[in-house]
């Protein structure tokens, strides 16, 4: 295909053509950049950084989150208080992209300390709404078409959510599958890398590149909570209106996945209030909703802390049996679309259950008519592939495919 352009914003194009036209496209990736991000402002900065090996990924682009750390290129943990600071050393995923031959073309805005106070970044489907966070550059500049994939991080929900909103497909692989070595923590038991991508298909030929196997995978019967989640009408009814072109089975896991939303925030504020406690006693307040998390962090008791995580022992076992019967288990990736304004970043508690039992979860588009809302798709532990193939199939069926 040498010759032709790529559809830039497509990972799987980029994959089909020779690398000499990779790097034609990495100038129109740019020259896409300078008009685009006046207004959506995904970017800290664009500076490429060349690959350090040959292979799959050799000559194409992607974007990473501002509190991975990079060689080079800023890593401020999307705080001024962090204004200029510049990593020394690449993160285990930014080596082992580079390794692959993939280009990091720049860093993604980040919410602070990737917790709650909003990025300047805007949601491209609509800039008078928030893409969400913590991911928020990241999700943006994918959904924008700037960058055929990103990195991002997930403590609660910090990559479904903003690929929900953002209209595009978002992947928490199984916890820990991927090192997080050189990432800012938040609470260690929690924090998962991510991926973004335009499509289901994108992200699956993403980890074919990546190395992992994605032999197919056969259908299964789906799972969906009992009760339902309680959401936003628009959300409910492009929810049941994914459910209606699929076999379903109910779960009576509702009131589970509920209380489990609440015990992952008590274990991400006991661990991220001490470790960044150092850090609050050197900026206080000026660490804004982080120094509040601190505050109220650090007056959670040890025994509190062991009853969150006893439960989601507890919950891990429950809902392994439940993937004995449903292997793919169906729930709304976010309570609604992206808010308007940017003063909040959305609510994480349609993810927070399923990165506390460390499963992975993906977020795909739903065909609607308003802003963008996403069907999130789980699986047990270790079935990666599994989750990927099915949202693939399942992408195809609401398209019309």
């Amino acid at each position: 295909m040498t010759g032709q352009s790529i559809r830039v914003e497509s990972l799987e194009a980029w994959l089909q053509t020779d690398v000499p036209a990779r790097q034609l496209a990495v100038q129109q990736l740019r020259d896409r950049i300078v008009i685009s991000d006046t207004s959506i402002q995904a970017w800290v900065e664009v500076q490429p950084q060349p690959a350090a090996g040959d292979g799959a990924l050799a000559g194409i682009p992607f974007g990473a989150k501002d509190i991975i750390e990079t060689a080079n290129l800023p890593t401020e943990y999307g705080s001024p208080l962090y204004k200029g600071r510049r990593g020394t050393a690449d993160a285990a995923i930014i080596r082992q992209l580079r390794g692959a031959g993939a280009i990091l073309l720049g860093k993604t805005h980040t919410a602070a300390f990737a917790y709650f106070t909003p990025a300047v970044t805007r949601n491209p489907r609509n800039l008078d709404h928030t893409p969400g966070g913590s991911s928020s550059g990241s999700a943006a500049a994918v959904a924008a078409g700037m960058i055929p994939f990103a990195l991002g991080t997930q403590t609660l929900g910090s990559v479904l959510r903003p690929a929900s909103y953002c209209g595009i497909t978002g992947f928490k692989p199984t916890y820990g599958l991927f090192s997080m070595d050189g990432v800012l923590p938040m609470a260690r038991s929690l924090d998962t890398l991510g991926f973004f991508t335009a499509t289901a298909r994108d992200m699956l030929a993403l980890w074919r590149a990546l190395g992992q196997p994605a032999a197919p995978q056969a259908d299964v019967t789906f799972g969906v909570p009992d009760p339902l989640p309680n959401v936003d009408p628009a959300m409910a009814d492009a929810f049941q209106a994914a459910l209606a072109t699929l076999r379903v089975e109910r779960l009576p896991i509702g009131s589970m996945l509920d209380r489990l939303a609440k015990e992952t925030r008590v274990v991400m504020f006991y661990e991220g209030a001490r470790f960044h406690e150092p850090r609050y006693r050197q900026f206080g307040d000026q660490l804004q909703d982080l120094a509040a998390l601190v505050r109220e962090g650090l007056e959670i008791s040890d025994t509190r802390y062991q009853e969150a995580l006893g439960f989601i022992v507890e919950s891990k076992q429950q809902i392994a049996a439940a993937f004995q019967t449903t292997p793919v288990i169906l729930s709304p990736a976010a309570t609604g679309p992206a808010p308007r304004g940017l003063s909040s970043t959305g609510d994480p508690r349609m993810n927070a259950p399923w990165t506390a039992l460390g499963v992975p979860a993906i977020s795909i588009p739903m065909p609607v008519a308003g802003l963008p809302l996403g069907l999130q798709l789980t699986a047990a532990r270790g079935e990666d592939v599994r989750v990927l193939h099915t949202a693939v199939r399942i992408a195809g069926l609401l398209e019309g495919v």
